[in-house]
C-alpha cells in the first residue's frame, strides 16, 4: 500500500503546462418593457421586434461548427420578472419533433433552454427548459458542470408553431432567483437550441468535449436595472385524504383491514433576505409519489434508497460534500461516506417490543412534526445551507392472547441538525467547505438506551485547488470525524456492528471497549482529476478509521478501509466515418485494512463508442486476485477471497426512433462462486405524447460460501480453537432473481399527465451441502455428512423443515438445529399518478398504489407457480388525493 499510495502521491503533484485559453467578454443586453407581455408563444410585442442574439455554435455533431438552422433570442425585464423570447428557424417545421413530456422529464424533441447565473459567482445558477410541445424542464447548476432537476420553480411558458419553425416566450418572476440588490446588475446567461430529429445541439457557449466548465463561460447580460430582489412569502397549504385497504389477520385488534386517514399542512417559503430563502413544513406530507424498488437483501449492510420527497429533494445539491472543483470522481471499490442521509429523518421506528406479542400497532415511519431549511449567501460569497428537523415520540401498542399493552415506546422524540458552507476563490480556481450535523434523542423509556444511539455530531472540511493556470489539473480533498454517544449496552453493540466488527479475533488492532460511552472516528480522500485534453487522468487516496460512523444523520455501509486508485484513458471527440466520439478507460486500485490486510485489488478496463448512427457500444473487463474477506464470517476471523475475472458489456440504440432498447450484461466468475446478469431496456412511443417502457433483467447467482441467516450463527462451541471457539456455518447457494420495472408516461398537456409503474419481482434460492469454516485466512470448508459430522432432516408436526448439524456425530461438539434457509420470494408493486398542475405551483394528485407477495421455504425458481401465486396473493391498496394551492403573498 505504501508503494501504491506514493504512486497517487506522485501522480498529484505533477504540474503540466499547457497554452492558456483566451476568452473574449460577451453582452447581451437585456430591455425594460413597458407594455405588457402575453405569454402566448407568439412575439407579437414590440419587445421581440428589434435585433436578437444570434451567435450560436454547434456543439454536436460537429462540435464549432456553424449550426444548421438559425436561433435568434430577445431578453427583456420589468420590476417582476425576467422575459425571454426566441425563435427557432427551420427550413423542415412538420419535422419538427413535438415531443410532449411530463415535467422534468427528458425526451428526445426539440428543447430550447435558459442557463442564468443570477450571482454571477460562475459556478451556480438556474436552469429552465421547455419543448416545441411546451413540456417544461427546471433545475439548478453547481459546481461549474452540474445540474440537478428537483428544484422546481414557479415560472410559465408557451410555444408555437409556424411555417418558419416555432417560437416560445417565458416569463421567470425575479422571486425564482437569488440576487444581491444593486443599481444595476451583470449576471451570467446561455442559451441552447436541441433539435430532435438530427441530434444538434447549438450554446451560445457551452463545455467543449476535451474541456471543462460551464457555468464560468457565460456571457454577460447587463441592462437590468432599478429591480429590487422580492422579499416574498410563499405558501402552499394542502389537504390529503388517504383510504387504505390493507390485509389483515384474523382477530387482528388493530387492523380491520380498512382506514381513512385524513390530512392537513402548509409548506412556506420566505425570503429572508436578497439572498437566503427559508423554507418550513409544518406537519409535512411525505407521501412517495414512486415506490421504493423491492430487493432481497442478504448481506450484512443496509440497503439505500433515493429520497423521494419533495421537501428533501428541493435544493438537495446544497448540501454535497467533498464533491466540488473536479468534474469527475472516480471511485473502485470505495463506498464513500454521505455525512447527510436525508431518509434518516422520518425513518421505520428503530426500537424493539420488549416481549412477544401476537398482533402488534406501530408506524410505519417516524412523524415528522416540523422542519425547516434555510439555503442561499452569506458573507458575501458563502453558499449556506442549513436543515433543522423535530421528530415526535413514537409509541406502539402489542396483543397477547387478548391482554393489550398500550403505549410502548419505540422511537425516542428526536432533533436533527445540518449546517453546510462552502466558497470558491479566485475566479473558481479554490475552494472551501464546512460540514457540521447533530443527532440527538430524548428517552422516556430507558429501554431504548441499549438500542439506539443517544447522539452523534460529525464535523468535515472539504475545497479544491486547481494546480495550474489553465484549470487542467485540479485537486479536491475533504476530512471528516464522527463522535457518537450511548450507553455502554449500545456502545458495545455498535462496536459489533457489520460496519465495524471490532469483535475480529484474528487481528490485534482492533478489540471491544466494553466500558466505552462514545466512539469517535476519521475519514478523508483525496482526488487528483485532469479537467481538459482528450488523455484522462483520475487519481484517489481515501481513509475511513475503524471508528467512523455517520450513519444517524448520514450513511455509509464499512469503515477500517484504505482505498487507493490510478486510473486514466483516452477521448476520441473528432467525429469520423465511423463514429461521433469513443473512450478508452483503464485503472488499477486496491483497498485495505489497518492492520495491512488487502481487501480487494484489480485491474480495470473499459470502452465505449457512438457510432455516426447515434447507437452505443460499452464493453470492458475486470481482473481481482486474490484477497481476504473480513465480512464473510460477519465479526469472526477472515477467509480468503479467490482470484475473479469480470467481463461486461452493452449496446443501446438510437433514441431518436419510435422503438429505443438498450441491452447490457455483466458475468464474474471466480472469488466464491459465480454471476451472471442480463437486462434488456426497451421503450416505445406510439405518439408524442405517450411513451411505454419495459426493463427485464435476469439474475443468476452461485456461491460457495452464503452464510446461514440463522439467529445461532455462529455457534459457540469451545472445542472449535481453531476458529477462536465458534463454529461459522456456510452453504451452497444458487439464487435467480427476475425483476421487470414498466412504465407508462401519458402526457396530455404540458400540465396534466398521467403516470403507471408496475415492479414484478421473483427471487428464489436454493441452499445445500451445509458446512462450517475450518481455518482463518483460507477457503476451506468442511461439509456436515464428511469426516465424522452429521446432518439430519426434521419436519415438524406443521410440515416446517430444519436442519440438525453436528460436528462430531454425537461427540462433545455441539450441535445446533437451523431452519430451512430456502426462499421463494414474490412481489409485485405499482401505483398510478394523475398529476394537475392547474395553475403555476399548485397541483392535484390523485394516487393509487398497490403492493401484493408472497413468499414460500421453496428454492427453486418456477416462473409460472410464482406468477399464480403472486396473481392469487390478496393486494393491498392505498388511495390518496392531495391538493394543494400556491400563494404567493
Amino acid at each position: 500500500m505504501k508503494n501504491f499510495a506514493g504512486i497517487v502521491v506522485l501522480a498529484i503533484i505533477v504540474v503540466l503546462t499547457a497554452r492558456a485559453e483566451t476568452t473574449e467578454t460577451r453582452r447581451l443586453s437585456s430591455e425594460r418593457v413597458r407594455e405588457p407581455i402575453v405569454i402566448d408563444g407568439i412575439l407579437s410585442e414590440s419587445a421581440w421586434h428589434r435585433q436578437g442574439w444570434t451567435d450560436f455554435t454547434q456543439k454536436r455533431p460537429t462540435e464549432g461548427a456553424a449550426p444548421t438552422h438559425r436561433t435568434e433570442v430577445w431578453v427583456a425585464y420589468n420590476d417582476e420578472a425576467l422575459y425571454v423570447a426566441a425563435r427557432m428557424f427551420d427550413s423542415a417545421p412538420d419535422s419538427i419533433m413535438n415531443v410532449l413530456g411530463r415535467r422534468d422529464y427528458d425526451v428526445t424533441a426539440d428543447w430550447f433552454t435558459v442557463y442564468v447565473d443570477p450571482y454571477r459567482d460562475k459556478r451556480t445558477g438556474n436552469y429552465f427548459s421547455v419543448s416545441a410541445a411546451g413540456s417544461m424542464q427546471d433545475g439548478t447548476l453547481s459546481n461549474d458542470e452540474w445540474n440537478d432537476n428537483s428544484w422546481d420553480g414557479v415560472w410559465d411558458v408557451k410555444t408555437a408553431t409556424d411555417a418558419t419553425g416555432w417560437t416560445m416566450e417565458m416569463r421567470i418572476p425575479f422571486s425564482q432567483f437569488r440576487f444581491i440588490e444593486q443599481s444595476s446588475y451583470t449576471w451570467g446567461i446561455n442559451f441552447a437550441r436541441s433539435i430532435g430529429r438530427t441530434t444538434e445541439q447549438d450554446f451560445v457557449v457551452f463545455t467543449p468535449t476535451k474541456g471543462s466548465g460551464f457555468v464560468s463561460r457565460f456571457i454577460e447580460l447587463v441592462g437590468i436595472e432599478g429591480v429590487k430582489p422580492p422579499h416574498q412569502i410563499e405558501l402552499l397549504p394542502y389537504i390529503t385524504t388517504r383510504a387504505e385497504f390493507l390485509q389483515h389477520a384474523p382477530n387482528d385488534p388493530f387492523n380491520n383491514g380498512t382506514r381513512l386517514l385524513p390530512g392537513i399542512g402548509a409548506d412556506v417559503k420566505a425570503a429572508l433576505s436578497s439572498t437566503l430563502m427559508f423554507n418550513g413544513t409544518i406537519n409535512p406530507d411525505f407521501g412517495q409519489v414512486e415506490l421504493d424498488p423491492a430487493v432481497v437483501n442478504l448481506s450484512d449492510v443496509e440497503s439505500y434508497y433515493q429520497e423521494k420527497r419533495p421537501f428533501f429533494i428541493e435544493g438537495a445539491s446544497t448540501f454535497e460534500f467533498g464533491y466540488g472543483g473536479a468534474s469527475n470522481f472516480w471511485g473502485f471499490n470505495w463506498s464513500g461516506p454521505d455525512f447527510f442521509y436525508s431518509r434518516r429523518i422520518g425513518r421505520t421506528p428503530q426500537g424493539s417490543i420488549p416481549f412477544s406479542a401476537s398482533f402488534i400497532d406501530a408506524p410505519v415511519g417516524t412523524h415528522i412534526l416540523g422542519a425547516g431549511k434555510i439555503t442561499g449567501k452569506v458573507a458575501g460569497d458563502w453558499n449556506f445551507g442549513m436543515i433543522q428537523a423535530v421528530t415526535k415520540r413514537e409509541f406502539a401498542q402489542a396483543d397477547t392472547s387478548g391482554v393489550r399493552v398500550r403505549d410502548i415506546e419505540i422511537e425516542p422524540a428526536s432533533y436533527y441538525g445540518l449546517a453546510r458552507m462552502q466558497r470558491s476563490f479566485n475566479d473558481g480556481r479554490q475552494g472551501l467547505g464546512f460540514i457540521g450535523t447533530l443527532t440527538q434523542r430524548f428517552f422516556n423509556d430507558q429501554r431504548l438506551k441499549d438500542e439506539i444511539n443517544s447522539g452523534a455530531v460529525t464535523g468535515g472540511v472539504d475545497g479544491w485547488t486547481f494546480l495550474d493556470e489553465e484549470k487542467v489539473y485540479v485537486v479536491t480533498a475533504w476530512a471528516g470525524a464522527s463522535r457518537v454517544a450511548g450507553n455502554r449496552g449500545r456502545m458495545i453493540d455498535l462496536q459489533n456492528s457489520s460496519r465495524h466488527y471490532f469483535q475480529r479475533p484474528d487481528v490485534s488492532y482492533l478489540g471491544v471497549d466494553s466500558s466505552a460511552t462514545s466512539m469517535t472516528g476519521y475519514a478523508t480522500r483525496l482526488t487528483l482529476n485532469k479537467q481538459k485534453g482528450s488523455v484522462m487522468i483520475n487519481a484517489a487516496l481515501g481513509v475511513i478509521s475503524p471508528g467512523f460512523d455517520v450513519n444517524d444523520m448520514g450513511f455509509m455501509w464499512r469503515s477500517d478501509v484504505i482505498n487507493a486508485h490510478v486510473g486514466g484513458g483516452y477521448k476520441w471527440t473528432d467525429p469520423t466515418r465511423y463514429y461521433q466520439s469513443a473512450q478508452l478507460m483503464t485503472s488499477v486500485f486496491e483497498s485495505k485494512d489497518f492492520g495491512g490486510t488487502r481487501l480487494w485489488a484489480g485491474w480495470w478496463m473499459s470502452g465505449n463508442i457512438e457510432l455516426t448512427s447515434f447507437w452505443n457500444i460499452n464493453a470492458g473487463m475486470a481482473y481481482n486476485p486474490s484477497s481476504t474477506d473480513i465480512h464473510a464470517t460477519r465479526g469472526g476471523p477472515a477467509m480468503l477471497n479467490p482470484i475473479g475475472r469480470e467481463f461486461f458489456g452493452g449496446i443501446s440504440s438510437d433514441s431518436r426512433k419510435e422503438i429505443v432498447f438498450n441491452v447490457h450484461g455483466d458475468a464474474y466468475i471466480g472469488g466464491s462462486g459465480k454471476s451472471y446478469y442480463a437486462g434488456v431496456w426497451m421503450q416505445y412511443k406510439p405518439a408524442p405524447n405517450i411513451n411505454i417502457s419495459i426493463g427485464p433483467g435476469l439474475n443468476y447467482g452461485f456461491t460457495a460460501a452464503q452464510w446461514i441467516n440463522d439467529w445461532q450463527n455462529p455457534v459457540i462451541d469451545p472445542l472449535a480453537t481453531a476458529t477462536y471457539g465458534r463454529r461459522y456455518l456456510f452453504a451452497d447457494m444458487e439464487q435467480r432473481t427476475l425483476s421487470t420495472d414498466i412504465r407508462l408516461n401519458w402526457t396530455f398537456t404540458p400540465r396534466l399527465s398521467l403516470q403507471l409503474f408496475m415492479q414484478p419481482f421473483i427471487s428464489s434460492a436454493d441452499y445445500r451441502n451445509f458446512k462450517e469454516f475450518l481455518r482463518p485466512g483460507s477457503f476451506d470448508f468442511r461439509s456436515f455428512g464428511s469426516d465424522g459430522s452429521t446432518i439430519a432432516k426434521n419436519i415438524s408436526q406443521q410440515g416446517d423443515l430444519s436442519y440438525t448439524l453436528d460436528p462430531d456425530g454425537g461427540g462433545p461438539a455441539s450441535a445446533v438445529t437451523i431452519s430451512n434457509p430456502n426462499f421463494n420470494y414474490k412481489s409485485l408493486r405499482g401505483n398510478a399518478v394523475l398529476r394537475w398542475e392547474f395553475q403555476p405551483g399548485s397541483v392535484v394528485y390523485f394516487v393509487w398504489t398497490q403492493t401484493r407477495s408472497d413468499s414460500e421455504t421453496l428454492g427453486n425458481f418456477e416462473f409460472r407457480h410464482s406468477l399464480g401465486r403472486l396473481v392469487d396473493s390478496r393486494p393491498d391498496n392505498i388511495f390518496m388525493i392531495k391538493f394543494s394551492y400556491w400563494i404567493n403573498a
